[in-house]
C-alpha cells in the first residue's frame, strides 16, 4: 500500500465524513422546529422518548448529536435526567441505520446523487428544497467517499504482512482497543464502522475479530459527548456520563459473549454479505444493550449521581438555562434555551416592579436594597445573554429561528430598560422620603392604580413571548392598555398640577412624581415593544393587507 493510496484513504474518509454530516444536517434544517416539538411533546414517556432518540438520530445521522441536543434540553429545563436518559439510549440505536445503508452499497447511483443534490441546491429558490437537495449531496458524497475508500485499501489484499496480522488476529483487548483509537479519531461511530466495512467488502476483516473493533468503537464513541461535556455543568456532564455508561455495559455484555459463544458463527452462517454480518452484530450489540438498560433507567440516573454528585449553584449571577461552555447545539435547542433564559430575566424584572409598587405604596425603604441587588443580576443577564445571541448568530440558522433570535435580543434590551425604571422609580420615592414629603394619600392611589395596569401589560406581553399565541385581537387589547396607562398618566399629572397650584404640595416632591410617572410610560411602551416583536411576522402581514 504506496503513499498514493495512504493520501487517497484519508481523503475518502474525509468526504465520507463530510457526506455523513453535510446529510445529517440537510435532514434537521428540512425537519425545521418539528423535531424539537416532537422531542418536547414525547419524551414525557419514557419508552416513547427511547424510540424517538432513536428515529431523531436516524435523521441526524449522529448518537453524540443527539446527546448535545439532550444536554441543552435538560440545561432548557424541558427534561429531566430520567427523561433524556430513555432518548440517549434510543439514539444509540439510532446510530446502526448507516451501518445498513453502508452495507447496501449504493455506491452506483452516488454520482447521480451528488449531480441532482448539488442541482438543487444551487438553482432552487425554497430553502426547503434546497435543505433536501443538501440531503440528497451528502448522502451521494457519504457513498462516494465510502467506496473511494474500498477502493484505496484494496492493495492490502497484496501485503503479506496485513493478511498475516488478521490472519491471526484474535486478541480481544487488542482488537477493542483498535476499535475505541479509530473512533476516538474520526470521532464517529458510524465513519468508524464504515471503515471496517470497507475492510470487509476487501475480504480484509473476519467477523471473529471486527466483533471485538465493533465493541470498542461503540464505547470510543462516547468521545464526542464527553468532550462536549467537559467544561459544562453537571447535568450536561450526567448526560455524557450515561451515553458511556451504555456503551461500557453493552461491551462487557458482548466481549465475552463474543469469546465464549458462536454468536459470531451464527451471524456468518445467516448473513452471506460480510458487511451486513458487521451491521448485524453492531445492531445487535446496540438493541440488546437498550433493552436491558431501559428497565433500569432510574438506577442509572441514580448511578451518575453517585459519580457527579449534585452541588448547590454558586449564586444568582449565571446562565441557568445557556450554558456556553458547550458546543451550539441543534437551533431547536438553542431556541428553546434562549427562551427560558428570557422568561428568567422577565420574572426578575416582574419581582423588581412589585418591590417597586410596595415601596411605593408602603412608603418605606424596606426592600430597596433587594431591589438594587436583583437589578444586578438582571444587568448580567442582559450583558450574558446578547453576547451569547452575538455569538450564535454567526452560526447558520433556519429564517424562523434567526427570526426569534432577534426577536428575543430586543426583548432582552426592553426588559433590561424596565428593570432601570423600576430602580428610578424606587429612587425617586426615595428622594421625596429623605426631604420629608411622602406622597399625599391622592397622589398615592395615581400611583398605585398606573402600576397595576403596568403589571397587567407586562405580564400579558411577557406570555406572548413565552407561548408565542399573537392574534390581531391580542395586539388591538395591548395598545388599549398602552394607551389606558398614558392616559391615567396625564390625567394624574394634571390633578398634580393642580395641587401644586394649590400648595399642597413641594415643587421637589412634584418633580419626583412626575419623573415616576413618565417611568410608568415608558415602562408600558418597552412592554409593548416586547409583544410588538414576538408579533413581527403576524404584523408585517397585516401592515401589507391594510396597505393593500
Amino acid at each position: 500500500m504506496g503513499i498514493g493510496n495512504i493520501i487517497s484513504l484519508f481523503g475518502s474518509l474525509g468526504l465520507f465524513l463530510f457526506g455523513m454530516k453535510y446529510m445529517g444536517d440537510g435532514l434537521e434544517l428540512a425537519a425545521g422546529p418539528k423535531m424539537k416539538d416532537l422531542l418536547e411533546t414525547l419524551t414525557r414517556n419514557r419508552v416513547m422518548g427511547f424510540l424517538l432518540g432513536a428515529l431523531v438520530t436516524i435523521v441526524i445521522q449522529s448518537s453524540s448529536a443527539t446527546t448535545v441536543m439532550v444536554m441543552g434540553f435538560i440545561n432548557a429545563g424541558i427534561m429531566d435526567l430520567a427523561q433524556a436518559t430513555g432518548v440517549i439510549f434510543g439514539a444509540n440505536i439510532g446510530t446502526t441505520i448507516t451501518s445498513v445503508l453502508i452495507a447496501l452499497d449504493v455506491s452506483g447511483i452516488a454520482p447521480v446523487c451528488i449531480c441532482v443534490g448539488a442541482v438543487m441546491m444551487l438553482y432552487t429558490k425554497k430553502k426547503r428544497t434546497g435543505y433536501i437537495g443538501q440531503v440528497i449531496l451528502g448522502f451521494g458524497l457519504l457513498f462516494q467517499g465510502l467506496h473511494s475508500m474500498s477502493t484505496a485499501m484494496s492493495p492490502l489484499k497484496d501485503s503479506p504482512a496485513f493478511l498475516n496480522f488478521i490472519t491471526h488476529a484474535t486478541n480481544p483487548v487488542l482488537g477493542f482497543l483498535i476499535g475505541v483509537i479509530l473512533c476516538a479519531i474520526i470521532q464517529s461511530s458510524s465513519a468508524a464502522v464504515g471503515v471496517v466495512q470497507a475492510l470487509a467488502q476487501q475480504g480484509l476483516m473476519p467477523l471473529h475479530f471486527a466483533a471485538f473493533i465493533i465493541c470498542g468503537i461503540n464505547v470510543g464513541s462516547s468521545t464526542p459527548a464527553i468532550l462536549s461535556a467537559f467544561n459544562a455543568r453537571n447535568n450536561a456532564k450526567r448526560a455524557a456520563l450515561i451515553y458511556l455508561i451504555f456503551n461500557v455495559v453493552g461491551a462487557i455484555i458482548f466481549m465475552p459473549l463474543t469469546i465464549f459463544t458462536p454468536i459470531t458463527q451464527i451471524i456468518e452462517k445467516l448473513v452471506p454479505s460480510a458487511m451486513f454480518q458487521i451491521s448485524v452484530y453492531h445492531i445487535l450489540f446496540k438493541v440488546v444493550t437498550g433493552l436491558i438498560l431501559l428497565p433500569l433507567t432510574n438506577e442509572v440516573v441514580t448511578w451518575t449521581y453517585r459519580i457527579i454528585p449534585k452541588q448547590e449553584h454558586e449564586n444568582a449571577f449565571r446562565l441557568e438555562y445557556i450554558d456556553k461552555n458547550m458546543q451550539v447545539a441543534s437551533p431547536a435547542v438553542v431556541t428553546l434555551q434562549v427562551g427560558r433564559e428570557v422568561e428568567r430575566m422577565g420574572r426578575l424584572v416582574r419581582e423588581n416592579l412589585e418591590r417597586a409598587e410596595t415601596i411605593v405604596r408602603t412608603q418605606s425603604m424596606a426592600g430597596v436594597q433587594q431591589l438594587r441587588d436583583t437589578e444586578d443580576v438582571i444587568d448580567y443577564l442582559a450583558s450574558e445573554i446578547t453576547e451569547y445571541l452575538t455569538t450564535i448568530n454567526a452560526a447558520e440558522m433556519p429564517a424562523s429561528v434567526s427570526h426569534y433570535m432577534t426577536c428575543a435580543f430586543n426583548a432582552v434590551n426592553d426588559l433590561e430598560r424596565i428593570g432601570d425604571h423600576a430602580v428610578v422609580i424606587s429612587g425617586q420615592n426615595e428622594t421625596s422620603l429623605e426631604a420629608g414629603e411622602p406622597y399625599s394619600d391622592e397622589a398615592k392611589a395615581d400611583l398605585l392604580e398606573i402600576f397595576e395596569l403596568d403589571l397587567q401589560l407586562f405580564d400579558e406581553t411577557m406570555e406572548l413571548f413565552s407561548k408565542h399565541s399573537f392574534t390581531p385581537e391580542v395586539w388591538v387589547d395591548i395598545r388599549k392598555r398602552e394607551h389606558r396607562v398614558t392616559k391615567k398618566a396625564s390625567k394624574a399629572q394634571a390633578r398634580h398640577m393642580d395641587r401644586l397650584k394649590d400648595g399642597q404640595c413641594s415643587f421637589e416632591k412634584g418633580l419626583t412624581f412626575v419623573e415616576i410617572l413618565d417611568s410608568f410610560v415608558r415602562i408600558a411602551n418597552h412592554s409593548v415593544n416586547i409583544a410588538e416583536e414576538s408579533g413581527s411576522e403576524m404584523l408585517s402581514g397585516m401592515l401589507k393587507t391594510d396597505n393593500s
